[in-house]
């Protein structure tokens, strides 16, 4: 796969030919088996707040054996985001690829989602409520779908407009399950077997009354400390706990600090979704609610990353860009 030829550029849509969301599900379940072996290493988000809500993120990893490591950056702003995932070579530092990862970020959110419901929700989970209807909302849907079988989704957005054309949206792909456009989040996850959060809510909306027991909650939406959720009472009710990056977690999440704050022993009930995995341990028999909180790590960016790129250059995907050439900087004004 490595060679000396100039980067390779992928582009959005070649992302979307190169691999599908099952085989990113699939991707980042064996990167989070070698993180659990210590093979895979996250780099800690950096995260920076500006202006009305604007973030500025950067997430990166290593996975050992692959010679590649990997950042993904991108600024979230009202206008919208354009994030890149950049992999170098890990022994010459030869940047490998630039993927434009927009379609890559949404794969591997969805991803992390099915790998959490695949461990974590009761194998004869039917039905799915999700609230949200915004850029992540579908390949939401989609990878709850494609571990479980789903036979009902419910959808639920505050504006009814959005979420009548989501419903539809979910219909046109045909997931084979039955859609419906609830009229609350109350009735959007009444007896849910499976609910999920993909807001950018800064008021918790939902609580432990909400969620029937069995339910499995994926809280996808709140990655930054000014958002939030669910309420603290789900936590109470939770046999199960875990999160793709328990760090990113005790620093960004405003739900887990507030429960949590700075207890270590508390601290030791939240489990990383790559334990789970290795373990071959699924959701407890007595377990009323289970919760999963995903944050985004690199390890999700660079396992589906990886996969991309070997597939981009197996179908001769993307276009090569010349290597930047070393110089000299100019140290003296222009005459």
């Amino acid at each position: 796969m490595r060679s000396d030829e100039d980067t390779l550029w992928i582009s959005e849509a070649e992302v979307v030919r190169a691999i599908s969301l099952p085989e990113a599900i699939d991707a980042l379940e064996r990167g989070l088996a070698l993180e659990a072996q210590g093979r895979a290493v996250n780099m800690e988000k950096t995260h920076l707040l500006w202006g009305e809500g604007h973030t500025l993120h950067a997430i990166g990893a290593t996975v050992d054996g692959e010679r590649a490591v990997g950042t993904k950056t991108w600024a979230h702003t009202a206008g919208g985001a354009t994030p890149l995932l950049l992999l170098w070579d890990s022994e010459s530092g030869r940047l490998l690829a630039v993927i434009e990862a927009f379609a890559l970020g949404q794969m591997r959110t969805a991803a992390v989602t099915g790998v959490a419901t695949r461990w974590m929700a009761r194998p004869e989970a039917r039905v799915l409520g999700q609230v949200g209807a915004g850029k992540q909302a579908l390949t939401q849907v989609a990878a709850v779908c494609a571990v479980r079988p789903i036979e009902e989704v419910r959808v639920f957005s505050r504006d009814v407009a959005r979420r009548a054309a989501f419903a539809e949206q979910v219909r046109a792909v045909g997931l084979g399950a039955h859609v419906v456009a609830s009229d609350s989040p109350a009735a959007c996850l009444a007896d849910a077997d499976v609910a999920t959060l993909v807001t950018r809510a800064r008021v918790p909306f939902v609580g432990a009354a909400e969620l029937a027991p069995g339910t499995h909650l994926n809280a996808i939406g709140a990655i930054s400390p000014e958002r939030e959720e669910f309420r603290q009472d789900v936590f109470g009710r939770c046999g199960l706990i875990a999160a793709d990056s328990v760090a990113s977690v005790r620093r960004l999440s405003k739900e887990f600090r507030t429960r949590f704050g700075d207890d270590e022993a508390a601290w030791e009930v939240v489990r990383p979704l790559s334990a789970l995995v290795a373990a071959g341990e699924g959701r407890p028999a007595d377990a009323d609610l289970s919760l999963f909180k995903a944050m985004g790590m690199g390890i999700s960016d660079l396992a589906v990353g990886l996969a991309v790129l070997r597939e981009a250059e197996a179908q001769g995907l993307g276009r090569r860009v010349p290597h930047p050439t070393k110089v000299k900087p100019r140290l003296t004004r222009a005459a």
